[in-house]
């Protein structure tokens, strides 16, 4: 206790880390706010049916990455997801059309015009979520609820939609710019929490129940959900490191010596992308199972039911698809050989240059396939946790994108604040003075 009283009194005395942290503090009750805010023209007494209806299936997921602002018919119902959806888009378009692969290859000026397109793609992309949202609301509720009707309602419900999803984008750029850790990341991270203490809750009450199993059974979940979490730390920070031989020149000698070095790859070295990806493709069944169950076809009804095998099938394959995809994306061989040339770097019985590149290809297909499949189990947990009786809301914590995001973005955070204090000397926030994040940098003093 005394060391983390310490260490919380250094982190107030460096005088830029405190000023992130505040801001990042502020943005985030922002944020928080607006997830309250009603939709203007929609009764905020009349909403308990809507409520009902997020507390299962691939509602509750939705709401849950809103923080609760899709049950609450908020401003910010929709949250970031249109903004993960348009960058996935651009993403896979990077990787077909040659115009925006010539955009990737231009630097930083390569970059904003990205962003820039991304952020049209997301007014699209909500501009056409809003409007099935609003219907989703039509027929959840009582027609008095809503104070106006016909297309003035429609036109601003709409308006204000697109709004608030593009300010929850600012926000999140705000934070990364401002603040500590990856904005957009964090924003999804703390509308879970939001949802954790209500969800402990009702599994509480449900468990103290009739028939419920009493503590005993809720002790047992803890301590399951306390062993999927330190195994979901150890998928993120599993590392192998491929040895490199850097000669090194003795100054004043004739003579060279070798220093052996390593490249740390991480087992998975997409982060929790992969599973944010894959689940913002799942909610498109969303859009023709909510509103007229009648003619919903069988296909779009075995992927709404969360615990169905097609659902969680698919979804594990797409995890493991967007693993490797995400991986060749942020990890590129080509770039790594170059840089170990410069540096009179090689891997001992590589030869450098195109030998070296397809080494180190291979060891990224070969220790991304396990790491890629482990994603997938972790994503799927949730539903054999329903199977066995946990509380709907309650089991999206026992892994999938909950936990993933949990884990991935509180290690981030926490690297980066761990960065600022031993930069000014300072303790770390671990005692071996080592924390590792999404990128895998690791830090030793």
């Amino acid at each position: 206790m005394k060391k983390f009283i310490e260490t919380i009194k250094n982190i107030y005395r460096i005088e830029d880390l405190r000023n992130k942290l505040l801001a990042t503090l502020g943005l985030i009750l922002i944020y928080r706010f607006g997830a309250h805010v009603v939709i203007p023209g929609v009764d905020p007494l009349q909403i308990t049916a809507l409520q009902e209806q997020a507390k299962t299936g691939l509602v509750a997921m939705i709401n849950m990455f809103s923080g609760g602002a899709f049950a609450n018919a908020s401003i910010f119902a929709l949250g970031i997801m249109p903004y993960i959806s348009a960058s996935i888009v651009i993403q896979l378009l990077g990787m077909a059309v040659p115009y925006f692969q010539r955009l990737q290859r231009e630097g930083e000026s390569g970059r904003k015009k990205i962003n820039q397109i991304t952020r049209y793609l997301t007014v699209l992309i909500t501009g056409f979520q809003a409007p099935s949202y609003l219907t989703n609301i039509k027929y959840q509720l009582d027609a008095s609820a809503f104070a106006m009707q016909g297309s003035t309602f429609w036109f601003s419900a709409i308006i204000i939609m697109i709004a608030g999803t593009m300010f929850i984008m600012w926000l999140g750029e705000k934070i990364t710019d401002k603040g500590v850790g990856n904005g957009i990341s964090l924003l999804i991270m703390i509308g879970i929490i939001a949802r954790l203490p209500q969800s402990m809750a009702a599994e509480i009450v449900a468990r103290l129940g009739a028939g419920g199993g009493g503590l005993i059974a809720f002790l047992v979940e803890m301590v399951i959900l306390t062993l999927v979490f330190i195994a979901t730390i150890a998928l993120v920070q599993a590392v192998r490191r491929v040895p490199v031989q850097y000669a090194k020149r003795i100054v004043g000698s004739k003579q060279y010596g070798g220093v052996r070095q390593y490249i740390p790859l991480k087992l998975n070295a997409a982060g929790v992308m992969p599973i944010i990806f894959a689940q913002a493709l799942m909610f498109i069944p969303m859009m023709f199972v909510n509103f007229d169950t009648e003619t919903t076809s069988a296909i779009a009804a075995a992927f709404s039911d969360f615990t169905g095998f097609w659902y969680n099938f698919v979804f594990g394959l797409l995890v493991v698809a967007f693993t490797y995809f995400y991986t060749a994306i942020t990890v590129n061989p080509t770039q790594m050989a170059d840089d170990m040339k410069k540096n009179g770097g090689f891997i001992p019985g590589i030869k450098p240059g195109r030998k070296t590149v397809e080494f180190l290809d291979t060891i990224m297909s070969r220790i991304t396939f396990p790491g890629s499949i482990f994603l997938a189990l972790v994503a799927i947990l949730p539903a054999f946790a329903m199977i066995a009786g946990v509380n709907n809301q309650f089991a999206q914590f026992y892994g999938g994108t909950s936990l993933l995001i949990l884990v991935g973005v509180v290690l981030d955070t926490l690297q980066q604040i761990e960065s600022h204090l031993l930069m000014r000397h300072y303790d770390g926030l671990m005692k071996s003075h080592r924390i590792k994040g999404k990128a895998g940098a690791t830090r030793t003093v």
